[in-house]
């Protein structure tokens, strides 16, 4: 594995092939004559300061209207009118995103620039956003696509950056809030405040909720009835956060930061529905995280105008964090026909891990021409693993019942490492047309260690990747831009995919461990046009993104050619096989319909095929989704409401095959309606007031990602905030 200052080497040399040194030219920051201006204010698919206009790549930015309005419980419920977005996982905490068919570990989550992933999980789970609570955040940048060169691994399929907030005007501001959500029981408390004194600044606040298991409505989704409304088992959770930031500013041009933040969740679920109200020949799972401890401490250096040869401007950040999770997972499956009544066999799963993780960002930029800004720079983190797990069996049905354990880990204790250089260009030709390029080399090394437990040797993982991009953006005329990007992504085997040894009750198989599993990569093109003009905003994207080395178990066999049997199991390991093609385009728009009223819709389509085996199933989202919307502000912004549809598609590419809801999810149609009201304001504090009701026509539906392991969302939900800030 290349050491530090061979990665820096390898950084400094990469940069002298972009441009000279000698013609590095001096820029003034605050003249509106540059286009790049060295600024603190970034946007995630360049890292510079760029309106989401002119960015070469799909850009997403929610910011804070949207959030008041949505009042969402965490981020990722602001991903579901958005075309190319999707949501999995159920309950106010466990919503993970999609974009574009991708999830899990292929999607980068970061907070600030700095990843939320990490490399313990399994690559359908990503980390989850509830890590950051809503109230401290200023907006979400989504990137759809890969963004591999500037931010590393799990970037393949797209990033989800998490902006906090900041403080900027001198004074101090605070608010409180209380939280009611009607169908899982929900009450929130938080609160907030933030300030700025001269050369000091602090910002922080907190939250605490319970809600218990919500109920889904009665209804027909494909071949699954529901008589009756019926309970998400362990789709509640009681979850607080809390965040503190101090800053202090040494001068004009250098800033320093130190931030503390932490997440518990305490009986999250993963959410089910008892197979006696749908299937009763069904097995029945039952998923819960009985604890989740997250804790992190950022600090970070920034300092601008320093005129070398080298940079501009530098940003340093350093951080550690742990994060400690137990999982609880019984699996009760009958044995059907022609056995005793209640035979079956019950397996019961306790797991905790504990990752603790160091890593930095080490970042510059130079303005080295009028037309010319590069930003380059190295980053890394370190990962160490260690984990318990108990696995008992029990079978009923043919007299005492009959237990087996094993309390073996089914992960070594393991350390993963990753170091990265990046380098990125960023110039114009001409009045109308810029280019964004970039490159990355990521090395990553992985070993166990001899654990308690386990008669294990220490086992070894290292890839190399290198990525790059073009990223090209042309104004056609002052309204129309013409947008091209094309790159590489990457995601590199992970702790679980590389290193598990065991049985996998929820599969009814034995994982083998893989130690020479190489990086998927992937190769996107997308093709686009933004126009906006007077009260007209539109935009459009087609894309195409294949993935190679796709990591996927396959099926082993003995000697014979007969399937592989390991403690009575089918085994299985995972291996790169999959090759994966992802097309389909994207068209979002709004339109000024009036002063005050604002109409708006998209329409997103995607289809997926496995170039290898055609007959494979890979759909992981809907093939199609129609969303809408009126809103309608108040002169001065004292009210704002809003009504918002969504039509998603019948998704076929699913290989439900012997599933209770038939072979295909079916579409949905669903509705929304909310209002966000200032009510009043008086001796300095401001109430405020949100009101929304969610699936207003009562509909039993199903996300994509939520339906072959049955999870429907909540019944008509009345949600209701109120803020007093001040």
């Amino acid at each position: 594995m290349p050491s530090l200052p061979r990665i820096s080497l390898a950084a400094t040399i990469a940069l002298a092939l972009v441009f000279p040194w000698s013609a590095s030219a001096q820029s003034d920051p605050t003249s509106d004559t540059l286009r790049y201006r060295i600024d603190p204010i970034m946007v995630t698919a360049t890292r510079g300061p760029r309106p989401v206009s002119l960015t070469p790549r799909p850009v997403t930015v929610i910011g804070e209207s949207k959030i008041n309005l949505l009042a969402p419980n965490t981020v990722s419920d602001l991903f579901r009118d958005i075309p190319g977005l999707e949501v999995s996982g159920v309950g106010v905490n466990q919503g993970r995103p999609s974009i574009r068919g991708q999830s899990g570990q292929r999607i980068l989550l970061l907070q600030d620039g700095i990843r939320l992933n990490n490399t313990r999980r399994e690559s359908d789970f990503g980390e989850l956003p509830a890590l950051v609570g809503i109230g401290g955040v200023e907006r979400v940048e989504v990137v759809r696509g890969p963004a591999s060169v500037l931010y590393g691994s799990d970037a393949i399929g797209g990033v989800i950056n998490i902006i906090s907030r900041t403080p900027h005007a001198e004074g101090f501001s605070g608010s409180g809030s209380y939280r009611f959500g009607d169908v899982e029981g929900q009450s929130q408390f938080a609160g907030r405040i933030s300030g700025r004194s001269g050369r000091f600044s602090i910002i922080g606040g907190g939250s605490w909720r319970t809600a218990d298991s919500y109920r889904a409505p009665s209804g027909t989704f494909g071949d699954i009835t529901l008589t009756k409304d019926v309970l998400v088992q362990n789709s509640g959770v009681e979850d607080r956060n809390f965040d503190m930031r101090l800053g202090f500013d040494l001068d004009s041009d250098k800033s320093f930061f130190a931030k503390i933040e932490g997440y518990g969740a305490d009986d999250a679920g993963f959410g089910s529905v008892a197979p006696e109200d749908y299937a009763p020949d069904e097995a029945t799972v039952d998923i819960l995280y009985p604890e989740q401890r997250f804790r992190k401490f950022t600090t970070g250096f920034t300092s601008r105008n320093l005129g070398s040869r080298l940079a501009d401007q530098v940003e340093l950040t350093a951080y550690s964090q742990t994060n400690d999770r137990q999982l609880e997972l019984n699996l009760f499956a009958p044995f059907g026909p022609g056995t005793p009544p209640g035979a079956g066999v019950l397996v019961e799963n306790r797991n905790t891990t504990d990752i603790s993780t160091l890593g930095f960002r080490a970042e510059a930029r130079k303005l080295v021409a009028d037309r010319v800004l590069v930003t380059w720079g190295l980053d890394g983190f370190r990962d160490r693993a260690e984990g318990t797990d108990l696995v008992s069996s029990t079978v009923f049905g043919f007299g005492p019942p009959m237990v087996s354990s094993d309390d073996a880990p089914n992960i070594p204790t393991a350390e993963y490492l990753s170091l990265g250089a990046f380098v990125q260009t960023e110039f114009e030709v001409g009045d109308r047309l810029s280019f964004v390029t970039g490159a990355r080399y990521q090395d990553i090394s992985a070993e166990t260690f001899t654990t308690a437990g386990l008669d294990n040797a220490p086992a070894q993982l290292n890839t190399g990747t290198a990525v790059a991009a073009v990223n090209a953006i042309y104004q056609l005329t002052g309204a129309l831009s013409l947008v091209t990007s094309i790159g590489r992504g990457f995601r590199s085997p992970n702790l679980v995919e590389s290193f598990f040894e065991g049985a996998v009750a929820e599969a009814g198989a034995y994982q083998v461990a893989a130690t020479d599993l190489d990086s998927e990569t992937s190769f996107n093109v997308d093709l686009g046009a933004r126009f906006q003009q007077g009260r007209i905003s539109l935009e459009g994207f087609w894309f195409k993104n294949r993935i190679s080395n796709g990591i996927r178990a396959s099926a082993l066999n003995d000697a014979s050619g007969a399937p592989l049997l390991i403690e009575g199991l089918p085994a299985y390991q995972n291996t790169n096989v999959d090759r994966l093609t992802y097309q389909g385009f994207e068209l979002n728009g709004a339109v000024q319909v009036a002063e005050g009223l604002e109409a708006g819709g998209g329409f997103s389509k995607l289809d997926a095929a496995n170039d290898l085996d055609p007959d494979s199933p890979v759909g992981e989202a809907f093939n199609s989704k129609v969303v809408g919307h009126l809103r309608y502000t108040t002169p001065g912004g004292r009210v704002t409401t809003q009504w918002d549809i969504r039509h998603s598609s019948e998704q076929k590419d699913t290989g439900l095959t012997g599933n209770p809801l038939g072979t295909t999810i079916p579409p949905f149609t669903v509705q929304n309606v909310r209002a966000a009201v200032r009510l009043f304001s008086g001796a300095g504090f401001t109430h405020r007031l949100n009101i929304a009701v969610t699936n207003l026509t009562d509909v039993l539906y199903a996300e994509s990602a939520n339906a072959s392991f049955f999870r429907p969302e909540p019944k008509r939900n009345l949600t209701l905030s109120w803020e007093v800030a001040f």
